[in-house]
């Protein structure tokens, strides 16, 4: 059962200062969540997470069945997400950079993983951080459209929290 939807940054970062060859135990706790089918993502996230390195990569390439909800296949609601993101597209298409986004902009990849989280009603994770609060930004990143959105964001240590994963 899906539990969240995963973008990219919820797992390269930590995975950049929480080294899998050192917390070994702490990366097999979540491939085994991935291989549950607890996270969900789209094919535009997927395709950057299939970057990330070492056991958690190949954890991630073996398993795209249960990480990938496509559009137009399986037995979710793919309407809605359809719908959802049609209708909120205006809104943010100024602050979306194409499909690799920066370090000041939202990214189509981001987006898409926000609109499935609206979609299936979970939490999105990842490691991006609120900017429409700072003053003179015009910028917006994955928890910003989350909280105007009202889909709940979480950073990788609320995830080991929820899941109960300790070292």
């Amino acid at each position: 059962m899906k539990r969240y939807c995963l973008d990219t940054s919820g797992f390269s970062n930590p995975v950049q200062s929480v080294p899998e060859d050192i917390y070994v135990s702490l990366w097999g706790q979540l491939c085994d969540l991935i291989r549950r089918g607890h996270f969900a993502t789209t094919d535009e996230v997927y395709e950057e997470l299939t970057h990330l390195p070492g056991e958690l990569g190949q954890c991630i390439k073996d398993h795209k069945a249960e990480l990938v909800l496509e559009l137009g296949a399986g037995d979710w609601d793919w309407g809605a997400y359809l719908s959802h993101y049609d209708q909120n597209h205006p809104t943010y298409e100024p602050f979306i950079a194409g499909t690799g986004g920066s370090k000041a902009s939202l990214s189509v990849p981001d987006f898409s993983v926000v609109i499935l989280g609206k979609t299936l009603a979970l939490p999105v994770l990842s490691s991006e951080i609120r900017c429409a609060n700072q003053v003179g930004t015009r910028s917006r990143k994955i928890p910003d459209v989350c909280d105007a959105l009202g889909v709940p964001h979480i950073t990788f240590n609320e995830l080991l929290r929820a899941e109960g994963i300790r070292l």
